[in-house]
């Protein structure tokens, strides 16, 4: 396999940024709380003050989902020894174009002005671009290591086209609510990334299986991303729900199960060494299932002890899916999980969907009121007559629609992914920066009393495998 990108990738970051420029163009513009136009705006709709654009309740949220895609993701996914730019780097690559272009494809089904044929973005359209851009870096974590960037970037693409269509379905056309993307996002982008992996699978892979793992800086590394992402999941579950209760409630649901999950996480961890000793992957990782869980009933009268349910639960199914399922799925389903996304994403996405149907299912009047079933349900317009037992089976129905579009996207991807033309390493090179990074080399130099020494380069022949090697030096420092 031929690995020099050196004109595919430019290619293909040039022609998409143009093209994304001339679309933007075309289509996009601000909206009436973006646009100059606010005062005129302000003053036909009686809104009395400036602290009333949506800006001022929207980007605090903003700004914790944004550090969640660029800091939590990229480096939730640095655990591999020799893989930390790949991680980091390629993640705000993905990011940076997948913004862009769910800007537009989210625009032209929630956005787009009939009167103009405009997109009207304002600062909730960035939070939901963002949240497109989720679902693609969860699917990042199913390939990491093992693909090229053109072929991420392609991945993206249709990521996100995919993801906008199947988000239309469920948000808008079945009316289900999913306030933190249990299906729309985790479960879509969980097992998108998991069908691509399946049409992928490299028989081969022992051959770089000294790569796929940690070391003690990089699984350090990693932790970061984890703590970012577990400190700001309650802004990325309510940024988008109602001002007010929803919103609130969607946060607390999602601190409590987020703190519920860390015990149980730690607990099995710890239960299943043989040791008793923890395992930094399960830390990592399944310490942050309650907040996918708890997602798509995030602004629902979970109860407070509820939520500490969900991610009791979820801390137990995540951690025994890296014990036991991860294993399981690479024999026996031929799926080379690098990150158990499996674990992390797509059980507690499909278990967040079935807490929804549940909670929406059970939701009465006399928990909710009227008024509150109506407002955290959206009982109006067209969906007036709806009540919860059928709204709890139109929530299952958004995660039935999640699985197939992630599903069969997801293998016509991967089928359109494996064709040899996108520089992806061979399988001795996984996981290994060095096929599409400058990797600087370092030259270690004793520092003595009066000059410095620097150690000759060593001999070795044509054709030798170097493995790699921890080495221990002691310095022994003088007054000098």
């Amino acid at each position: 396999s031929n690995t020099n990108v050196r004109w595919r990738l430019p290619a293909v970051c040039f022609v998409w940024q143009l093209s994304m420029i001339i679309l933007f163009g075309v289509f996009v513009r601000y909206n009436e709380e973006s646009d100059t136009h606010w005062v005129d705006y302000r003053k036909g709709n009686n809104i009395t003050s400036d602290i009333e654009n949506d800006f001022y309740f929207r980007y605090p949220s903003f700004q914790d989902v944004h550090v969640m895609i660029f800091v939590g993701f990229g480096f939730l996914m640095t655990f591999l020894k020799r893989y930390s730019f790949g991680a980091v780097g390629f993640n705000f690559l993905i990011a940076a174009f997948g913004i862009q272009w769910a800007l537009l494809m989210q625009g032209w089904f929630h956005s787009l002005d009939y009167t103009d044929g405009k997109i009207k973005i304002g600062v909730e359209n960035l939070i939901n671009a963002d949240f497109c851009v989720a679902g693609c870096l969860i699917a990042y974590g199913a390939v990491l290591g093992k693909v090229s960037p053109v072929q991420l970037l392609v991945m993206t693409l249709f990521g996100i086209t995919l993801f906008a269509v199947e988000e239309y379905i469920i948000l808008n056309v079945l009316h289900a609510k999913d306030a933190g993307g249990s299906m729309v996002i985790h479960t879509f982008g969980a097992y998108y990334g998991l069908s691509i992996s399946w049409v992928l699978y490299r028989p081969n892979l022992d051959k770089s299986k000294h790569l796929n793992g940690s070391v003690y800086h990089s699984d350090v590394f990693a932790m970061i991303g984890t703590l970012f992402l577990w400190m700001f999941w309650p802004s990325f579950n309510s940024a988008i729900a109602d001002h007010g209760d929803g919103q609130h409630r969607a946060a607390i649901n999602t601190y409590l199960a987020l703190a519920s999950t860390v015990l149980t996480t730690v607990a099995i961890s710890s239960l299943f060494e043989k040791t008793g000793k923890l395992d930094m992957v399960h830390i990592q990782n399944s310490t942050l299932a309650g907040g996918v869980a708890v997602g798509t009933a995030a602004e629902f009268m979970l109860s407070p002890y509820g939520s500490l349910i969900v991610g009791f639960f979820c801390g137990i199914i995540s951690t025994m899916g890296y014990i036991h399922f991860s294993p399981f799925l690479e024999e026996k389903l031929k799926i080379q999980d690098t990150c158990g996304i499996h674990n992390l994403h797509a059980m507690p996405g499909v278990i967040g969907g079935i807490v929804g149907a549940i909670a929406a299912t059970a939701a009465t009047n006399t928990v909710y009121g009227d008024l509150g079933l109506e407002n955290t349900f959206d009982f109006t317009g067209p969906f007036a007559k709806r009540v919860p037992t059928i709204q709890g089976g139109y929530q299952a129905a958004g995660l039935c629609v999640a699985l197939c579009f992630a599903i069969g996207g997801g293998i016509f991807v991967g089928l359109v992914l494996k064709l040899p033309i996108w520089g992806d390493p061979a399988d001795e090179n996984c996981f290994d920066d060095e096929i599409y990074w400058e990797v600087r080399q370092f030259l270690l130099t004793f520092v003595g009393e009066s000059a410095v020494h620097s150690l000759p380069p060593p001999t070795i022949p044509a054709g030798t495998r170097l493995e790699p090697t921890t080495f221990v030096l002691r310095v022994r420092l003088s007054n000098h």
